[in-house]
């Protein structure tokens, strides 16, 4: 039947009740949504930061390379090393440096070593001398008959013309070498003059002739003016030339004769000049290293380099500091890369400071 009206207004009461009691049991107040919210988003991110910590573990680590310092990078520049003979003298040990620094290395080798220094090359005799830091070979990408002491045929004699060591060979003036490079490789970066010669070197200069005092000049420091005028024009824009001199250029050397020490001097002095000059001509570097004794089949020439090595590890402020050829070549190296971009006209000592020495300390007036 019909319910009384106090009835329904009671059941309408209960049901509001009940409804109220639902609402707070299943919605939360705001502090504890708010608390509960962030426990909750805690929880998300510790396990997101757990499974990015999970998921670097699980990668294998990258290789990393630990960077020393500044490296000297010649990594597809291409090089030409005049005076290559044998496999232990500065001109090898420049070729080295400047191989495992990336360069390409092109050679010049006088004409009447030519054969010789071909023929231990392909036998293997400087397989040990020719390993390079990661195991490799250091190759040559040519190697050119060359004297630097003619700049063209026209200035070659009849006698050398003919004689039987320039025999087989052909375009082997300066000149004509620099038009085979550019016709073989294009541009250069790095030009090396590593070669002289003194025919009277063992001769004290109020000994030496004319003949041989020119020859001297001719070999030892014109031929580097030579080079840079011929191949300056196929090197590229901060390229840069090496050359070698030695002590005996502003100090008195005796022994070291000839006109020899008037050849250095020379060249270091062409050193600041083609500095200038080639420049402002073509954007290149020219520098020159002073090197210290070092016993070289071409030393040896020189008859007494044995007591200057000696006197040199006596004396030099490095005491007792075997000079190695690869110094100079790292140094030339340097030298030729972006990192000495900011040199040039400069005469570099690498000699353990033996060119700073004013007095011997060995001398037997000091040492007694």
């Amino acid at each position: 039947g019909l319910r009384d009206a106090p009835t329904r207004d009671r059941e309408r009461r209960e049901r509001a009740r009940r409804t109220a009691d639902d609402g707070r049991r299943t919605t939360p107040r705001r502090g504890k949504m708010r608390a509960t919210t962030m426990r909750q988003s805690s929880a998300v991110t510790g396990t997101r930061a757990r499974t990015t910590r999970g998921a670097r573990a699980a990668r294998p680590r990258a290789t990393t390379t630990t960077r020393a310092g500044l490296n000297v990078d010649l990594r597809g520049k291409k090089a030409f090393v005049a005076g290559v003979a044998d496999d232990n003298g500065f001109g090898w040990a420049i070729s080295k440096a400047l191989s495992e620094a990336g360069a390409e290395v092109i050679l010049g080798t006088w004409v009447p070593a030519l054969n010789i220094f071909e023929t231990s090359y392909r036998r293997g005799k400087f397989d040990e001398s020719r390993k390079l830091s990661d195991g490799s070979m250091m190759t040559f990408s040519k190697i050119y008959p060359m004297d630097a002491v003619f700049d063209a045929m026209d200035d070659v004699p009849e006698d050398i013309a003919t004689n039987k060591r320039y025999a087989g060979n052909e375009k082997w003036t300066v000149s004509e070498v620099a038009k085979c490079v550019e016709e073989d490789f294009g541009k250069i970066d790095v030009l090396v003059h590593s070669l002289a010669n003194g025919p009277e070197v063992a001769k004290p200069l109020l000994e030496t002739s004319r003949k041989g005092y020119l020859a001297a000049i001719s070999a030892s420091s014109y031929s580097n003016v030579s080079m840079i005028q011929h191949f300056g024009p196929l090197m590229n824009k901060g390229g840069a030339a090496i050359s070698l001199t030695y002590l005996a250029s502003e100090q008195i050397i005796p022994g070291y004769g000839g006109g020899m020490s008037s050849a250095k001097a020379a060249l270091e002095s062409d050193t600041r000049v083609l500095a200038y000059e080639a420049g402002r001509k073509w954007g290149i570097r020219v520098n020159t290293i002073s090197a210290g004794p070092l016993g070289s089949r071409a030393a040896k020439a020189i008859g007494f380099i044995d007591k200057m090595i000696n006197y040199s590890l006596s004396n030099a402020p490095l005491k007792e500091k075997p000079l190695e050829a690869i110094e100079i070549g790292n140094t030339a190296a340097f030298l030729c890369s972006p990192l000495a971009s900011g040199i040039t006209g400069a005469t570099i000592y690498v000699d353990n400071g033996l060119n700073a020495m004013g007095l011997a300390e060995t001398a037997p007036e000091i040492s007694g």
